[in-house]
């Protein structure tokens, strides 16, 4: 009896946990999301998105647009772009983005493309990779709201003090609950297995 109601009581604290961990994981996206903050730093970090032949999607294009209001106000002194290419593209969500940016009156010398990453995960550690190089130590992500929590704590983990500045327009800037749903699905799987180096297929 007394291992029965001891199970009982294992089993009632790990459905507990179940639905309390995400729904606080979930609370903190949303939280981040209507809390951004961008503090000045050494570089402004555009999150790749998709792009089509050169030409930034919807979603890369609001992030675009954002990086060059917040580096017109000095918020860093450089941008760096991120994202690699999908097999078959002629070009990459880091050189799409570093192309329009130029195009839009941001000098060349100023933009950084790091052609590299498909997901979150591999896209923080290729800039990462390249603040260190460099001797940067602060950045401010350019992504969306939902994203922005995930985004900070990846940055965070490889010893880079992170701030996020969310886009303001665009269709990713008001998302619903499928977007916060699926960024508490990819917050929990990073900490629980994309800090052992597997690679999560999520694209954000």
């Amino acid at each position: 009896m007394f291992i029965f109601k001891l199970l009982r009581r294992v089993i009632s604290f790990i459905l507990l946990l179940i639905i309390v961990i995400p729904l606080y994981v979930a609370g903190s996206i949303w939280y981040t999301a209507k809390n951004t903050t961008a503090e000045k730093s050494d570089v402004i970090l555009v999150m790749g998105a998709a792009q089509f032949d050169g030409r930034p999607s919807e979603v890369l294009l609001a992030r675009l647009n954002h990086t060059k209001s917040i580096f017109k106000d000095a918020v860093a002194p450089r941008i760096y772009t991120v994202g690699g290419g999908a097999p078959g593209d002629r070009t990459t969500e880091a050189a799409a983005s570093k192309a329009w940016l130029i195009d839009n009156g941001v000098n060349k010398t100023d933009v950084l493309a790091i052609a590299k990453g498909r997901d979150t995960l591999s896209s923080t550690k290729a800039y990462v990779e390249q603040m260190r190089k460099s001797k940067f130590s602060s950045v401010v992500i350019v992504t969306d709201p939902y994203h922005c929590f995930r985004a900070i704590k990846m940055a965070k983990d490889r010893g880079i003090k992170a701030t996020c500045s969310a886009v303001k327009s665009g269709p990713a800037a008001n998302s619903g609950i499928k977007y916060l749903a699926r960024e508490t699905g990819a917050y929990l799987a990073y900490v629980t297995v994309g800090r052992l180096g597997i690679k999560l297929s999520d694209r954000g």
